[in-house]
């Protein structure tokens, strides 16, 4: 594979599980794939969005709003605001197309967690977790340059 690929990992590693995307993206070590760990989503990553065709973002969600490892295509949507870690893939996928006139084909992983507290100790759910999100982004990096389906 020859195409320019990312993985973006977000999230506070200070606040136990939330540092679940990072710690995905700092586990993946494959070739031909830029892999980022950030705290949280800034305006600055348009620029490198802009220069790739794939895009895999990963983040924590609540256990409650999914008790499983959730995979999404992603579209660029303008309606929410990039402020600090509240932002939204879609919202900087946005802004890429807007600044750059393309934006990548985009995937999201959420991986749930059940504690947010201070620490940086994750929970068994987020441990499992982030073993089934590096398995789930692998077949996704082999299967990928496919169109996502939406819906």
């Amino acid at each position: 594979m020859n195409k320019a690929l990312i993985v973006i990992g977000y999230g506070n590693e200070l606040r136990s599980d939330d540092g679940i995307g990072q710690r995905v993206a700092k586990a993946l070590q494959l070739s031909n794939t830029k892999s980022i760990a950030v705290h949280q989503l800034t305006p600055e990553l348009a620029e490198v969005l802009a220069n790739t065709e794939l895009a895999i973002f990963i983040d924590a969600c609540l256990a409650s709003e999914s008790s499983q490892v959730q995979v999404q295509s992603l579209l660029p949507n303008s309606s929410t605001a990039i402020a600090g870690h509240t932002a939204d893939p879609r919202s900087l996928l946005a802004l890429t197309k807007v600044i750059y006139g393309y934006c990548p084909q985009a995937w999201w992983v959420t991986v749930p967690g059940v504690n947010f507290e201070f620490g940086e100790n994750l929970s068994p759910l987020a441990e499992q977790g982030i073993e089934i999100a590096i398995d789930k982004i692998n077949h996704l990096i082999k299967n990928s340059f496919i169109k996502p389906q939406t819906g």
